[in-house]
């Protein structure tokens, strides 16, 4: 089911004080250590989780902006140094929810002002509204799914996003492999609907691309780096890769052909 919510629902908060060079309020800053006691039926793990919420200055900081979650921070720093969210984009934001990362595109690239951009945020559950965002209620893995996507946007995408994370097992090589998968799954979407020029960003696990996933990268796009920003916590085995200059099939096919 596609929608675009209009109005003043589910957009980002506009907050004084210092801006990053994009305009967004500066994120977290650190306050004392809030110390969680531990309460009958909660459990160590859950305790140790509540407590580091609670510590986390991103999160606050996601809260206080009005971003959805705190991984809002992760694409804001990406796009502060490598300037990925341009105005007037066409942005396709893949396992879009709750939300975070289609706010910052939709804020960036200007969504809903004469001339400004156009972004769709997919998820195979449903999204409540963002102000200026397209909703996409779809499974991208689905046959079809590039057409439908295509349509939605309105002609093919400048940069698709994947925040896209399985669920954890606790198993590391089974995480890593479920992840991958999905990074897999990003990329083959995304080459069938970016235009010539456009960029990928998704999120990996420590290791990086499998070597099959990094030349089709490779092939497909003029530059592939990965990157852990600072809203990264720096106990997670998670970075991203970042594939921008998109060859589109005829480089690709040339560039295949090289090797």
């Amino acid at each position: 089911m596609t929608g675009s919510s209009k109005g003043g629902r589910g957009g980002a908060k506009k907050t004084a004080g210092a801006k990053t060079a994009g305009g967004t309020p500066l994120g977290p800053s650190h306050r004392a250590r809030v110390r969680v006691k531990t309460a009958r039926g909660r459990t160590l793990g859950s305790k140790l989780w509540l407590e580091r919420q609670l510590n986390d200055p991103y999160v606050s900081a996601a809260k206080s902006a009005g971003w959805r979650s705190r991984a809002a921070w992760k694409l804001i720093e990406l796009d502060e140094k490598y300037r990925l969210l341009k105005p007037g984009m066409r942005v396709l934001d893949l396992g879009a929810a709750p939300g975070g990362w289609t706010q910052v595109a939709v804020q960036r690239v200007k969504a809903g002002d004469k001339g400004g951009g156009f972004v769709l945020g997919v998820d195979i559950n449903p999204v409540d509204p963002i102000t200026h965002a397209a909703l996409m209620q779809l499974d991208f893995l689905s046959p079809g799914a590039d057409g439908r996507v295509i349509e939605a946007l309105g002609g093919r995408a400048d940069l698709v996003l994947s925040d896209m994370a399985a669920p954890a097992t606790g198993h590391r090589q089974t995480d890593h492999i479920r992840i991958m998968a999905l990074c897999e799954a990003a990329l083959d979407l995304a080459v069938r609907v970016l235009s010539p020029g456009g960029a990928f960003v998704a999120k990996v696990l420590r290791g990086g691309t499998e070597n099959d996933l990094l030349n089709a990268m490779k092939r497909n796009f003029r530059t592939v780096r990965h990157v852990k920003p600072p809203a990264s916590r720096s106990d997670s085995a998670e970075s991203y890769v970042i594939a921008t200059g998109f060859r589109g099939a005829e480089g690709a096919q040339e560039e295949a052909n090289k090797a």
